[in-house]
């Protein structure tokens, strides 16, 4: 077992398909088959199922999966750690949907620019699935969001909104992860254009939320507001998840549903939409990694979001 069985056995679990994995790793099938069937004999266990030519990792699969991640992860720092004046290898980044469409794209260009032999991993998820990819190695950092919300932007139209207590310094992040705050966003309710002014949630005649799955900050926050409300349980909220903002304003726009989402996103829509906003509260978005992570990459990409 070498760093290569390893790179071609997270290969095959990613792709579910040797002829995939092959095709990402510039390797000829026959010989990613053959590195895993070796991997296994050395092993003496099954790591994959094989219905066909999709391939599922077995129990035992998923259980070395996670060793094989921390070891390639150790060994890609430790190569990083002897070159420390030079970003080299590479960085996987996770980010929040919103995050990636709104915030990276001149960062990231910059980056390149500055460090084109890095290469750039992107992954989007929801903030509590990009902490626990980060924690088990998968990801070497990630942007999320802030477990609380601060004192929405002054206007007539705003008012304080407190989710929950706090101290300052807590960050809401897992044991074993550390951050700062890189960004913050103001987020929006967003409803049909025909709906009727908003103030507080019982003002609402919609009682069903777009948004992404469960682990989406964002969601939460929109949860906690919109259960606020006075009414009984005869309204009880419903939640309609989406893949994508697109689907999400969607939906808002036939009428049938709420969303709450950045303004930073909303703002990316050239033409002008049919709907009506009101302003909840802003949220900082954290830039976060495993506790005692370093390398010149990593360390590159914080300056570079640090100086926008």
């Amino acid at each position: 077992m070498d760093f290569t069985d390893l790179e071609i056995f997270r290969a095959v679990a990613a792709e579910h398909s040797v002829t995939r994995a092959a095709q990402r790793l510039a390797r000829v099938q026959s010989n990613v088959t053959t590195r895993i069937q070796q991997l296994e004999e050395e092993l003496r266990v099954r790591l994959f199922l094989r219905d066909g030519k999709r391939m599922t990792l077995t129990a035992e699969g998923h259980r070395f999966l996670s060793y094989a991640e921390t070891l390639l992860a150790v060994a890609e720092e430790a190569r990083q750690s002897l070159h420390p004046e030079t970003p080299s290898g590479h960085l996987r980044i996770g980010s929040m949907e919103s995050t990636a469409a709104s915030r990276l794209p001149v960062p990231l260009a910059r980056y390149h620019a500055l460090w084109p032999e890095v290469e750039l991993r992107i992954t989007t998820g929801t903030t509590r699935a990009l902490q626990e990819d980060v924690l088990a190695r998968r990801l070497d950092c990630a942007l999320v969001a802030q477990s609380t919300a601060k004192t929405p932007p002054a206007g007539p139209s705003t008012r304080k909104l407190k989710i929950q207590a706090v101290l300052p310094q807590d960050l809401g992040l897992d044991p074993g992860l550390e951050g700062i705050q890189v960004f913050t966003e103001e987020l929006l309710l967003v409803m049909p254009a025909s709906h009727p002014e908003v103030r507080r949630p019982d003002d609402l005649n919609l009682r069903t939320l777009a948004g992404f799955a469960q682990g989406c900050a964002y969601r939460q926050f929109a949860e906690n507001w919109l259960a606020s409300a006075a009414r009984g349980p005869e309204t009880p909220l419903k939640v309609l998840e989406m893949s994508s903002y697109h689907a999400i304003l969607a939906c808002v726009m036939a009428g049938s549903c709420v969303a709450i989402l950045p303004k930073s996103v909303l703002d990316l829509q050239h033409s002008l939409l049919p709907l009506r906003t009101y302003s909840l509260f802003t949220v900082d978005t954290l830039l976060v990694r495993r506790t005692g992570y370093a390398t010149s990459a990593y360390a590159e990409f914080q300056r570079v979001l640090q100086e926008l």
